[in-house]
């Protein structure tokens, strides 16, 4: 089992929950509020004049849990649809040691 973590601007969240639930490999998904705080590059898309003045840039973290063989078809996907979040964000996997239902 992985954990598959994106952090993504929010103007995309609809869209990402869209191709997410189209994916058979995403049993579900769990997005939060994050604040983007660093260095912002000036031809990121994303930065508006309000994200310039506030000092952060608005963003989703989003959550997903996959089986080992499904992290690559899902990450090829996102990267390759017309509408999809390449070049939009950022995310990182890692391996869960156990899962389950409290």
């Amino acid at each position: 089992m992985k954990h598959l973590t994106l952090i993504v601007h929010t103007n995309i969240q609809q869209d990402l929950a869209d191709q997410l639930r189209s994916m058979k490999q995403v049993p579900g998904f769990t997005f939060s509020h994050a604040e983007g705080h660093g260095v912002q590059v000036e031809s990121d898309p994303f930065l508006s004049a309000r994200d310039k003045v506030v000092g952060y840039t608005p963003r989703v973290r989003v959550d997903i849990l996959l089986q080992d063989d499904d992290v690559a078809s899902v990450l090829d996907t996102l990267r390759h649809k017309p509408d999809g979040i390449k070049n939009h964000g950022i995310y990182w996997v890692t391996a869960v040691e156990q899962n389950g239902h409290l």
